[in-house]
């Protein structure tokens, strides 16, 4: 998560290196560099989502094709939750609050939330370890226990985003 706010901090111009020598205006183009670190991860995070909701759409397209309808439904939960936090994740809106902004969001309460973006960057890895294991399991009787499985690990995705801006908003 530092690199991408690394990536930020060494992309500032030469007008913003000398604005942040100015006394209160560091903090802001920090608070701002830090909306556009978020903005990056977000969609980082949001893209890999995608592509395992795209994988789940495969599955069902295959399902379909075999004559597997019965069983649809059951993958189609973890589809929906997976959805429900890309779009979530798109459109929530971005930083951790600005120099005008009513909510201040204090440096430990920033630990916090890099915590949260991390456990996110991690449950991509959880489903798409669950995804493989629902494909692995497709016409076998493991079948119900990975589908359980998957639409586990996308809730708790959902999960760790929720406390994620629970964290945000308590800072109002």
């Amino acid at each position: 998560m530092t690199d991408i706010y690394d990536h930020v901090e060494s992309q500032k111009d030469i007008f913003k290196k000398i604005l942040s020598k100015i006394p209160g205006f560091k903090g802001y183009f920090e608070r701002s560099d830090r909306r556009a670190a978020d903005k990056l991860l977000r969609e980082l995070i949001a893209d890999r989502f995608q592509e395992q909701w795209n994988r789940l759409s495969r599955i069902q397209t295959t399902m379909i094709k075999a004559g597997s309808i019965d069983e649809i439904d059951d993958v189609e939960a973890a589809s929906i939750k997976l959805r429900t936090f890309v779009d979530r994740i798109r459109t929530a809106s971005y930083g951790y609050a600005g120099f005008f902004d009513a909510v201040k969001i204090n440096e430990g309460e920033l630990a916090q939330v890099y915590q949260y973006d991390l456990t996110l960057l991690n449950s991509v890895d959880a489903v798409i370890s669950a995804i493989d294991n629902l494909e692995a399991s497709l016409d076998t009787d493991g079948f119900p226990a990975a589908v359980r499985n998957t639409v586990q690990k996308a809730q708790d995705s959902i999960d760790a985003f929720n406390k994620r801006s629970e964290l945000l908003k308590m800072g109002q």
